[in-house]
């Protein structure tokens, strides 16, 4: 993130979702976001559908689990193994 514009961009967007990060970006982002050590859990080491959303001056913890047996996660998934599996692709 060393880019200024990418910088200037993050710095100025109203809504960011922040999934697992690695150590240097998540470190640039917590700086420039103002994300305290408290927060920054949410965005270390993350599982699947988890992370951080901020949201103009607030910052919301997400877990979004879906069950694997409905429709709607076999719509929604992005692992391309499941999708080919489930026959959506």
């Amino acid at each position: 993130m060393i880019n200024k514009k990418a910088r200037m961009m993050l710095a100025n967007s109203e809504m960011i979702i922040m999934l697992n990060q690695s150590a240097t970006d998540r470190e640039e982002l917590c700086s420039l976001l103002k994300i305290s050590d408290m927060e920054k859990v949410y965005i270390t080491n993350a599982g699947v559908g988890e992370g951080l959303i901020k949201i103009r001056n607030s910052l919301i913890p997400f877990k979004n689990k879906f069950p694997k047996d409905t429709l709607l996660y076999k719509l929604m998934t992005t692992k391309m193994e499941e999708t080919i599996q489930n026959g959506v692709v």
